[in-house]
């Protein structure tokens, strides 16, 4: 898996992230708009994520030029960023509501992992706790078809990434929270971080990863959830649908109530329908913030996990949490990737300042910030 040569890529000062991530392996996207028939073509059920390896990978990658398919305003159709779901719902919360947020994995002494690299630093994200080791960073293809839908195929086999036993208590003191995204193939590390960061008394956020990942994983799954160490959970519909695929009549409330068995917060995302949440005995419902084209749905839930954890940090309500993530979550799908762009963050403020939320002042906008008294001449010109 590499041979660990440097331990601090960078450092962003000596106070702690707020908000950590755990991606154990740094990760490059490949976001590409295509037509059906690739999709035809490609292992694995449409709209998943499931990991490929190396040949696989390249295969798709060869294939995408030959069905790539233009966007509208000539955006570019092909994209390539820091990716991961970890990756976005951090990334997010620096750019879009200026939380102190670092990352902890490692990535490869390659081009991919210069980009990486750059990427992160860009927003300021601290990777004090990123380990650089030779070999190759993992990357990932994402197929978006023409109504936005997307399937993943990560290739992490031979990628470098960080192990259980590279953790230390230093790499979690401090900070509030630790979000992480299910994966077998890093359960060791995920079970080994939950460990550590408890005995300092950091929180642990948990996504569901994909529909694919609750499916053929499901055991150890629910091993996880049933040691209570998971303190928020987000799932999709379809991944609460296939955690609860052998009961009958089941459906994303019930899959809601049973995440809440385990866990102190538990959100279950709708898409186009918006969300419902849960907090001890409090139920909310609330919809979609916003209308928006989709032009690729990659990082929507990635993005809902930004806001909401931005407003549990700032202390709101159950429903103020669910009503920011919608902004948010709505603001990632209005072009390609995981990576919001400025106009899309601007356009999430006008949504928040509508709603009457929290805005995050000043503005931590990608190049500049924007203070509060220059909100309304900037955005209602």
């Amino acid at each position: 898996m590499g041979i660990e040569i440097q331990t601090e890529i960078n450092n962003h000062g000596e106070e702690s992230p707020v908000i950590l991530g755990l991606q154990p392996a740094a990760l490059v996207d490949h976001v590409a708009r295509v037509d059906w028939s690739l999709l035809s073509q490609i292992a694995g059920e449409a709209g998943g994520s499931f990991p490929v390896e190396a040949d696989e990978l390249k295969f798709i990658l060869r294939e995408v030029n030959a069905h790539i398919i233009s966007l509208p305003e000539n955006a570019s159709p092909l994209k390539t960023i820091a990716g991961g779901s970890v990756v976005n719902t951090i990334r997010g919360l620096a750019a879009g509501f200026g939380i102190r947020c670092g990352i902890i994995g490692a990535c490869g002494d390659d081009d991919e992992g210069n980009l990486f690299i750059d990427n992160m630093n860009s927003y300021k994200v601290d990777l004090s706790r990123l380990r650089l080791k030779t070999g190759h960073t993992a990357q990932c293809v994402c197929l978006v078809d023409e109504l936005g839908n997307r399937t993943m195929r990560p290739c992490l086999s031979s990628a470098v990434k960080v192990q259980a036993n590279d953790l230390t208590t230093s790499d979690f003191r401090g900070s509030k929270w630790l979000v992480m995204r299910y994966g077998i193939f890093n359960l060791e590390v995920i079970q080994a971080a939950i460990k550590i960061a408890k005995q300092v008394g950091v929180c642990i956020s948990l996504d569901l990863a994909s529909f694919e990942m609750v499916r053929k994983f499901k055991p150890q799954l629910l091993q996880l959830l049933e040691s209570g160490s998971i303190d928020l959970c987000f799932a999709n519909e379809d991944e609460a649908m296939e955690l609860l695929s052998d009961e009958e009549n089941a459906d994303p409330e019930s899959a809601l109530i049973f995440l809440a068995k385990y866990c102190r917060w538990t959100v279950v995302t709708l898409g186009a329908k918006g969300c419902i949440a849960m907090h001890g005995k409090e139920v909310v419902r609330v919809p979609a913030i916003g209308e928006s084209k989709v032009i690729d749905a990659t990082g929507a839930g990635d993005l809902f996990a930004s806001g909401f954890l931005y407003g549990l940090v700032k202390g709101v309500s159950l429903e103020e949490c669910c009503k920011i993530g919608s902004c948010s979550g709505g603001s990632v799908i209005r072009s390609l990737g995981g990576e919001v762009t400025p106009q899309n963050w601007q356009w999430m403020y006008k949504q928040m300042h509508t709603k009457g939320l929290a805005i995050p002042l000043p503005l931590p906008l990608h190049g500049g910030i924007i203070c509060s008294s220059d909100f309304d001449s900037h955005f209602f010109p």
